[in-house]
């Protein structure tokens, strides 16, 4: 953290910025202003998810980190548990994702429709009846890895939202964490980096 920007790490079940209503006001944004003044999302983490985040501490910083995520030069990392025995060591998901309205906040796969998706996964450990991945969005819609590995057959485990069954019942939460984050200094430009372990 400096006067620029702070780089946090998110537990799950807390909402990166206000939602509406009064109950929905606690929100990781919040929280940080208390304790540090002005404080501005440049991304978002869904509420079941954990794991690092970037907030700008001026606008001048907001400017360039959102500029960076516009841009996809943000490197992003997450580790996820799914369902199943996946087939292969790594591979892509390409499918484009809309909002499927009537049940929102669900997203859905839409091929006429939908806005460009695209992810990068990677087997990081076999397990009875579960596979640990990598996965790297390279775009960064709403529930993306969510939707796209349910649309692998392998939803994420503990999904409320996507996963039934088994997959829902063998976790207690989302098994789906922010693992890496680089991005450039939004002042003076340096890379830098930065790992969180996954606490499941």
């Amino acid at each position: 953290m400096d006067e620029h920007c702070i780089v946090v790490d998110k537990p799950t079940l807390l909402l990166s910025v206000p939602g509406r209503g009064p109950q929905k006001q606690d929100c990781l944004v919040s929280r940080l202003a208390t304790d540090y003044g002005e404080v501005m999302a440049v991304h978002r983490l869904d509420w079941e998810t954990s794991g690092l985040m970037v907030l700008a501490r001026n606008k001048t910083s907001h400017r360039e980190l959102s500029r960076q995520f516009q841009h996809r030069e943000v490197g992003k990392e997450y580790t996820a548990v799914v369902l199943g025995d996946v087939a292969g060591e790594s591979g892509v998901v390409d499918l484009p994702l809309i909002c499927d309205w009537p049940n929102r906040p669900r997203q859905k796969v839409d091929h006429e429709q939908g806005k460009p998706s695209l992810t990068r996964w990677e087997l990081l450990q076999r397990g009875e009846r579960r596979s640990r991945l990598r996965l790297c969005p390279i775009t960064g819609r709403s529930h993306q890895l969510r939707v796209h590995m349910m649309s692998m057959g392998h939803p994420i485990l503990g999904d409320p939202l996507y996963a039934e069954g088994e997959a829902l019942q063998v976790a207690e939460r989302l098994l789906l964490h922010a693992s890496r984050l680089s991005f450039h200094h939004p002042s003076d430009g340096d890379a830098m980096s930065f790992d969180s372990l996954p606490p499941f």
